[in-house]
């Protein structure tokens, strides 16, 4: 059973799994918001075999949602109907701004923003576990 993770953008989509112990995520690619997007990421899920998916939640500091939220709720329930798995929200505050700085290759931030938000999600569960 393996997570994926998706920082979702209305050009860009950045995409991320766990490894199969679920401790941590990986970058995997960016792909572009089109057509093929549900397709590509159906794709990805066969190839890593993907139980769950993570989908970053974009809120702001006070909890309310960001502009983007209307699309990734849109966005949620193409991916709940077309590949029927089940979707989870973790918050992302600031993981573009957080891969940034740890990026050399500026065009893998995307990407690197999805592991961010399925490794808060990675750590919760482990967390959860430890109780």
């Amino acid at each position: 059973m393996r997570f994926l993770g998706i920082d979702y953008g209305t050009k860009k989509v950045g995409i991320a799994f766990s490894d199969e112990s679920n401790i941590f995520a990986l970058p995997i690619c960016t792909l572009q918001n089109n057509a093929l997007l549900i397709e590509n990421i159906r794709n990805i899920i066969k190839e890593k075999k993907i139980s769950d998916i993570v989908i970053g939640e974009s809120i702001n500091f006070k909890g309310k949602d960001n502009p983007i939220m209307k699309d990734i709720y849109i966005f949620r329930e193409k991916i709940e109907e077309e590949i029927k798995l089940p979707v989870h929200f973790e918050p992302e505050h600031m993981t573009s701004e957080e891969a940034r700085l740890f990026q050399v290759d500026k065009k893998n931030i995307d990407e690197s923003a999805a592991a961010l938000i399925l490794q808060g999600y990675l750590d919760k569960l482990q967390n959860k576990d430890k109780k």
